[in-house]
């Protein structure tokens, strides 16, 4: 999973920020700085890049995946694939 997207998106939020526009601050002294002065939207794409930066380095996530919904659809299909073997298993033979 690349974050690229999520910076890409952040970047354009600071640039069309009050505090690089009208202020002319850089984007990177408004994100450290002036973090509480930018738009919620701004705010969260911040939070969003914190996320997926550390689910990269969380060797946990390495083998787990990203959470329960990669596992709910991995057992989905394990129960899907034992029904149609004991469907299989119970069927009388045609000998």
């Amino acid at each position: 999973m690349s974050c690229e997207p999520i910076l890409n998106a952040l970047k354009q939020c600071l640039l069309a920020s009050d505090c690089v526009t009208k202020e002319g601050r850089l984007p990177s002294d408004c994100m450290k700085n002036h973090a509480l002065e930018l738009p919620e939207e701004c705010q969260l794409l911040r939070l969003s890049m914190f996320e997926c930066k550390r689910s990269m380095l969380d060797m946990r996530k390495r083998f787990r995946g990203n959470g329960a919904k990669a596992f709910e659809g991995y057992t989905s299909q394990k129960a899907a694939s034992v029904e149609s073997v004991e469907s299989q298993s119970h069927r009388p033979s045609s000998a």
